[in-house]
Formats: C-alpha cells, sequence, structure tokens
C-alpha cells in the first residue's frame, strides 16, 4: 500500500467512524468509510473489541494490511501514552485507568507506536486546517456551534481543545449564549412558540421576523466571544464548524458587523469537511515533521 495512506478515526459517546485517509492528497478515500454504534456502557473488553471491528473493516475495504491509525479520542485522556481518564460522564466509564493504546493495538495485532491519538474536539479544526477551509493558515481558532460550544487553537501544525465553553459570558457562560439550547430559550421568549433545533428555525427564518432576530442576536454575541478570543490568541483565522454553522447565511452580517474594527481583516470560514474533518485531522498526526514521516 501507498506510505501515503493511514487509517483516521474519530471516537464519540455512541459510535466510532474509521476511514482510510489519503495524506497526499488530503482527503478520504470514501469507500473505506465504516461507521458503527457502540455502548459506551459495555465493559472495557467489549468497547475495545467493538472499536477493533472497525477499524479491521475499513482497512479491508481495500484490502490493505492494518498500519498507521490516527484516533480522535474524548476526553480526559492522556493522549500521548494512551491513557483514559473518563470518569462521571456517563460513557466509558470500563475504560478510566487503562491504557488504550496498549489494549486496540492488540486487538490490531500491531505496535501500539503505529497508533496516535489526540482530542477529538481538536480533530474537527486540525481537519479544516490541514485540508479544509483554513488550509494554508498557520494559526486558526475553530468553534463548533452546536448542542454545545466547542473550542479550539491550531498552531505549529496542532491543534489542541482550548475549553472555552465556560468562559464567563454577559451574565452567565459562553455555552448559554452559543448552543442550541439558546436559540430555543430566546425563540420561545420572543415568540411563545417551542421548537425543537436550529435547523427548524433556520427555515422559519424566511417569513419569521422573530426567527431571523434570533439568528441576528447570535451573530452579535458570537462576534462579541470572538473578539475576547481573537485578543487573546490572535489569529490568522477562524473557522465554524458544527449543526449551526449550517445557518451560516442567516448571521453572518450580524457576527462580521459585530467583530472590533481592528479584527475586520481575520478571514471567517464556514467549515467545509463535515464528518471528514476528524478523519483527516486525525490522520494528519502522522503527516507532519514533529511526528514520524509517513515513508517510515
Amino acid at each position: 500500500m501507498s506510505n501515503s495512506i493511514v487509517m483516521g478515526v474519530d471516537i464519540g459517546g455512541s459510535h466510532i467512524t474509521a476511514a482510510l485517509v489519503d495524506l497526499d492528497t488530503r482527503k478520504v478515500i470514501q469507500h473505506s468509510w465504516i461507521r458503527k454504534s457502540v455502548d459506551s456502557h459495555e465493559d472495557a473488553s467489549r468497547i475495545i473489541s467493538s472499536w477493533g471491528e472497525a477499524i479491521k473493516k475499513a482497512f479491508s475495504a481495500l484490502e490493505f494490511e492494518i498500519t498507521k491509525v490516527g484516533i480522535g479520542m474524548p476526553g480526559p485522556f492522556d493522549y500521548e501514552n494512551g491513557i483514559c481518564f473518563i470518569k462521571d460522564q456517563d460513557k466509558y466509564e470500563s475504560l478510566y485507568g487503562l491504557n488504550i493504546k496498549e489494549l486496540l493495538a492488540e486487538a490490531l495485532e500491531v505496535n501500539p507506536d503505529k497508533i496516535r491519538l489526540m482530542n477529538d474536539a481538536a480533530c474537527f479544526l486540525q481537519g479544516e486546517a490541514f485540508g479544509g477551509a483554513a488550509k494554508g493558515f498557520s494559526k486558526i481558532i475553530g468553534l463548533t456551534l452546536g448542542t454545545g460550544l466547542g473550542s479550539s487553537i491550531y498552531s505549529q501544525n496542532t491543534a489542541v481543545d482550548a475549553n472555552f465553553w465556560n468562559l464567563p459570558f454577559k451574565d452567565s457562560i459562553a455555552e448559554d449564549y452559543l448552543s442550541t439550547r439558546w436559540f430555543i430559550k430566546r425563540y420561545r421568549e420572543l415568540s411563545g412558540k417551542v421548537v425543537t433545533d436550529v435547523k427548524y428555525l433556520a427555515k422559519l427564518a424566511i417569513s419569521d421576523n422573530d426567527a431571523l432576530t434570533v439568528f441576528n442576536e447570535f451573530g452579535t454575541n458570537l462576534g462579541a466571544f470572538l473578539n475576547e478570543f481573537i485578543e487573546l490568541e490572535k489569529p490568522e483565522a477562524i473557522v465554524l464548524g458544527g449543526n449551526i454553522s449550517n445557518a451560516f447565511n442567516l448571521f453572518e452580517k450580524a457576527l462580521r458587523s459585530s467583530i472590533n474594527t481592528n479584527f475586520q481583516h481575520i478571514p471567517i470560514f464556514q467549515a467545509k469537511l463535515g464528518e471528514e474533518a476528524a478523519l483527516i485531522g486525525a490522520s494528519s498526526l502522522w503527516y507532519f515533521s514533529s511526528f514520524e514521516t509517513v515513508s517510515d
């Protein structure tokens, strides 16, 4: 097989997604894509076995032998040594304190040094920087806008979780104003009506002034938050991902108008890789010079 092709893996609270990625083209090899449900409340051996089966199946799509693997994994986690410290999150309790890298390597029948891990929240930005909307920039801020607020910083070829969801913002914390629950709450305050998600609210915004107002207010809030984030990190670019970013056209104008004049030159991109971002981001752990080269 080509030394440029490695496995990218995204592990969530209820699933694993895996696919081969060509690091030369920086794209997912589509017919290798595997998504499998995982019961995160199972015992450790069943979880590791389930992950191993999915990864093996993705490799077998092209009849490749199992080689280098990059994995996006939720924390807390010792990513360098491969030890899980997830606790009291109603998921993966049985993995606490275990060396996941060694256990998964055993399931895959490879050496543990063929597996690398990084924070799953950072994988989104890693992928968008490596082969997506922000390719070519060296310092980037990433936000994932959805049921919660994810934040990450990309610098020196590596993204890390910024963990800014609970920063003080207005009369509460950032996530209370920059997540799905704020949209639902604010629309109910303005209209007296209940909606269940932002996707439906975006459809209403075509003819519903209250819905449009909510998106404008969100854009203003997001701009105020980004002003603080930009001041702190001084990025070259910003990437917005997550389900709420799909309605970017509805809050873009308010967002840009609320960005400080000194920061207006910084481009704001809508993420373009979707689920592929995490896979491409995780696989890119094998690309940069700070890691082994893909030809070793």
